[in-house]
């Protein structure tokens, strides 16, 4: 059942036991959104593997107190955060939860007891609303996590839209946290010497397409998939697909697209969320970042979203792809922008 502001966080204020959920390698979007409504309402903040290395970062600094792979059946409800599909959470067993979510898309709201979901540049901007709702104080550390949290998620603010700066104003307003000490944090992040050398691999191994004016750009790695297409795209590429192969036997690829694609009618998440279904893979995002999951060659998932793109690029308004006569068991599922648009 959808919900407003105020009545979420009131029937949150129904239960003793809450767990926070994050997804798999969770951001700092997730974790801000989690540690804020965990100092507003109680309760604790769990994630289901790890976090990445900005969102670790933001932890340690905060002294954010976190759980590993929390059990649901141990809390009277848990709220699943900036998460759309089981399979970002390893498909853990919820039986209770509500949802909060900015995804364009969601497969988990036909089973929640409540949500909010909206296609905002952040769950940051959901949670900053209801707790205004509530008439909530922000503290200057659950102002610091918010603020890192729509940074991170926004690309440094280039996917940014005036909701965004409104939200970035009121929390700096109402915390007294300045802008520049979430830059600050994230800086101090450290930088590990296994992603730079995925960077030039990515870069040494890029294949490139023109379409008319547009340069679609394909790489692979064998991790830091998200961070690699945005380094693909900010130094030239319009849009970027990055390929890795996963220890399950799997393949991801992860995309980043330009906002002037964006603004052109490129929708990655819808793009990933479609070629997925192909192969019962799970893909989704928004519409600059997004990733899919799948057990099917790499090339082959790889050409057909390369494919779709270029159809989206020469304006084919009835894009379908071909079939390939490939079947796919059901993968472990996880949209590597909901997971890695930080790292």
């Amino acid at each position: 059942m959808r919900v407003n502001d105020l009545e979420f966080f009131n029937r949150l204020l129904d239960y003793r036991n809450i767990l926070y959920i994050c997804h798999r390698n969770a951001d700092p979007d997730a974790i801000g959104s989690a540690y804020t409504l965990a100092e507003a309402v109680g309760g604790t903040i769990g994630v289901v593997d790890d976090c990445n290395r900005v969102a670790a970062n933001l932890i340690d600094k905060l002294n954010i107190p976190v759980v590993l792979c929390p059990d649901p059946n141990d809390y009277d409800m848990t709220v699943v955060v900036d998460t759309s599909t089981r399979g970002q959470l390893n498909d853990l067993k919820l039986e209770k939860f509500c949802l909060i979510d900015h995804h364009a898309t969601t497969a988990l709201l036909d089973d929640a007891e409540f949500y909010i979901h909206e296609e905002t540049t952040s769950t940051v901007e959901i949670i900053f609303r209801i707790l205004n709702a509530a008439g909530i104080h922000i503290s200057p550390k659950m102002g610091l996590a918010m603020i890192t949290g729509i940074i991170t998620d926004t690309g440094h603010l280039k996917h940014a839209n005036s909701s965004t700066f409104k939200t970035l104003s009121g929390i700096m307003e109402v915390s007294g946290v300045d802008y520049f000490d979430a830059l600050e944090l994230m800086a101090a992040t450290p930088q590990d010497i296994s992603i730079r050398i995925a960077m030039l691999k990515a870069a040494m191994r890029c294949e490139v397409e023109r379409v008319g004016d547009c340069l679609i750009a394909t790489t692979n790695v064998s991790s830091y998939g998200g961070a690699a297409a945005s380094m693909l795209t900010n130094i030239g590429a319009d849009i970027a697909f990055v390929g890795s192969s996963k220890s399950d036997s799997s393949v991801r690829v992860s995309g980043r697209a330009k906002r002037d694609m964006i603004l052109s009618g490129v929708n990655l998440g819808k793009l990933m969320e479609d070629v997925g279904d192909k192969y019962n893979g799970t893909g989704g995002g928004h519409s600059g970042a997004a990733g899919i999951d799948a057990n099917c060659p790499l090339e082959t998932l790889m050409g057909d979203c390369k494919d779709y793109a270029k159809k989206l690029l020469a304006g084919d308004d009835n894009v379908s792809l071909p079939c390939k006569g490939i079947s796919a068991d059901q993968p472990d599922e996880e949209s590597e922008y909901l997971s890695d648009v930080s790292d």
